[in-house]
């Protein structure tokens, strides 16, 4: 039996495979760096290699076959292993580290704590960049990610960091206004910051009922998603509480510019991970990196002291 690889157009494999990745001609075009006819003659000279379609052409798109499907996963898994083994072999821990997470975790967990990585590898530079979207990591020029989720994101290593939470956080002079007898429930009554189907899981695992009457909290700012630090700032200022993370703000809690007034925390159905192409595992900038990050969850001493808390979990 013949080899089905022998006389195979390698090149046309690398182009049907971003071609496949990216459903589009033009995309795969652009980013290979050549022409969309370019495309379409290879992945004709494929096709006609192996006697069937891969691709339906439709009118304003294309879709995969099913043999298009099944080889689709086998050459990107192939080419991904290559690069990852190519960045092995070539890789001496020098270079640049590209890290993206969100704008909280960034500002309040991990920035304070890279010049510790910096110190421990001063060969890798680290490029550090928030933002409030997933990055694709396998094209937009990042190694790993610290992300909130599930830890499900296909075609990458997800290691868990520690556990999502959120409790009520307010500055002193605020905390000092509630009513202590009514515990929880004071909470109804006073500015609330951010959004309020968060704060409904926080006052239900609290044990507290929401009135119709009072459903709405007094004038407090509203601010986009993922805006901890913003809402955190509002509270810093005496607007109100704001439900946050009490590993993030640790410090602030610590030093006594936030009050947890009440022992209530969320657990959501989700913790933070770090994450990353799976070939890229054995990277030395992505080891190291993970290496180091464990040993800062390992002695964090806020992770040990809130995740333990009994709370109820929420979505």
């Amino acid at each position: 039996m013949s080899d089905p690889l022998s006389n195979l157009p390698l090149s046309a494999i690398r182009v049907f495979e971003a071609a496949a990745r990216l459903l589009s001609f033009t995309r795969a075009a652009e980013e290979l760096g050549i022409t969309q006819a370019a495309v379409s003659w290879q992945v004709k000279a494929l096709e006609r290699r192996l006697d069937q379609p891969l691709f339906r052409r439709l009118p304003r798109e294309v879709a995969l076959t099913p043999a298009g499907e099944r080889l689709g996963r086998a050459a990107t898994e192939a080419i991904g292993l290559l690069r990852g083994a190519l960045s092995d072999i070539s890789d001496s821990g020098d270079g640049v580290l590209a890290i993206s997470t969100m704008q909280t975790m960034a500002t309040q967990w991990l920035a304070p704590r890279l010049g510790g990585f910096q110190l421990a590898h001063p060969k890798i530079a680290v490029r550090l960049e928030s933002s409030s979207q997933i990055v694709d990591l396998s094209r937009d020029g990042f190694d790993v990610a610290l992300r909130s989720g599930q830890g499900d994101w296909p075609g990458l290593d997800a290691v868990a960091l520690f556990p999502s939470l959120m409790t009520a956080l307010c500055a002193p002079a605020v905390a000092e206004q509630l009513d202590r007898a009514l515990g929880p429930a004071s909470v109804l009554e006073a500015p609330r910051i951010g959004l309020e189907s968060e704060w409904a899981l926080w006052l239900e695992a609290a044990g507290v009922t929401i009135p119709s009457s009072t459903a709405q909290s007094p004038p407090a700012p509203r601010f986009a998603a993922e805006a901890q630090t913003t809402e955190i700032a509002a509270a810093l200022a005496g607007q109100g509480l704001a439900l946050a993370s009490p590993i993030m703000f640790a410090p602030e809690i610590d030093a006594g510019r936030l009050v947890q007034p009440f022992p209530v925390t969320v657990h959501l159905q989700r913790q933070f991970w770090l994450v990353y192409p799976s070939e890229r595992r054995r990277a030395a900038e992505v080891a190291a990196f993970r290496d180091w990050l464990l040993a800062c969850v390992e002695e964090d001493p806020s992770i040990a002291r809130y995740a333990a808390d009994g709370a109820a979990a929420a979505p």
